[in-house]
């Protein structure tokens, strides 16, 4: 029997995250972020925000859910001296696709991954998910490697946004699921103060991830059963 869609959902969630979270964290993406003129992690915020155009730095704040306003809000304002924001969307994008040049060619069957991550892009409502819509406007490369890594970029920024929702929905402030998922990163995301037990969250924070992979498995249901069993054989075989 074929796998689900909300199984198929969870089975993927740690590759749709981490697989182009590691551009996110190549040391080449934020060299490149520097000969562009970018300081350190703005790239980053300008590059992920830039998708929404030039607007106001709340709005951006309010897109990324888990960071802190004090961090989002000064870094996009210095990133807009640096060059448009949309400009900045593509440059970041531009970055992606040539850390995905690097990998592997034989690893996967990329021309084949690149097409269901394609049918499930243009298959998902942008509701709710205003990073993933605006991802979905810019130019798609040529090549398999890169395309396929662009598309998975474009469900990270979906399951994220579904994320959010969940963990909002739910009753978790954003540094409370970080506390729970990713301690180590409370700093990172820019937040000062944190609870340090994360035991009184963790309940909820289940109930979050559970909510997440039925929503982002209704949107795989675009592919049949077989299709979902290759698109989970080949994203676990990227994460390794």
């Amino acid at each position: 029997m074929s796998i689900t869609p909300e199984q198929a959902a969870h089975e993927i969630r740690e590759a749709v995250v981490r697989v182009p979270g590691r551009f996110m964290t190549d040391s080449a993406t934020y060299a490149r972020g520097a000969e562009l003129g970018f300081e350190g992690a703005d790239f980053y915020l300008a590059g992920r925000g830039g998708v929404l155009g030039d607007v106001p730095g709340p709005v951006v704040t309010a897109a990324l859910v888990f960071f802190a306003p004090e961090v989002v809000e000064p870094a996009w304002e210095r990133a807009g001296t640096v060059m448009p924001h949309a400009q900045a969307a593509r440059e970041w994008a531009a970055s992606l696709h040539a850390h995905a040049r690097q990998r592997d060619t034989n690893q996967v069957d990329w021309a084949a991954l690149a097409s269901m991550l394609g049918r499930v892009v243009a298959f998902a409502p942008v509701a709710g998910a205003p990073l993933f819509a605006g991802w979905r406007t810019l130019s798609e490369p040529d090549d398999a490697p890169a395309v396929a890594l662009h598309r998975l970029n474009a469900l990270r920024e979906l399951r994220g946004a579904l994320h959010g929702a969940a963990v909002l929905t739910v009753g978790l402030a954003p540094v409370e699921a970080i506390v729970v998922h990713t301690p180590k990163m409370v700093s990172t995301f820019g937040w000062t103060e944190a609870p340090p037990d994360p035991a009184p969250f963790n309940e909820r924070w289940a109930l979050a991830e559970a909510r997440t992979d039925r929503m982002f498995g209704r949107h795989l249901g675009v592919l049949d059963g077989d299709e979902r069993d290759a698109l989970v054989d080949m994203l676990g075989t990227l994460t390794t």
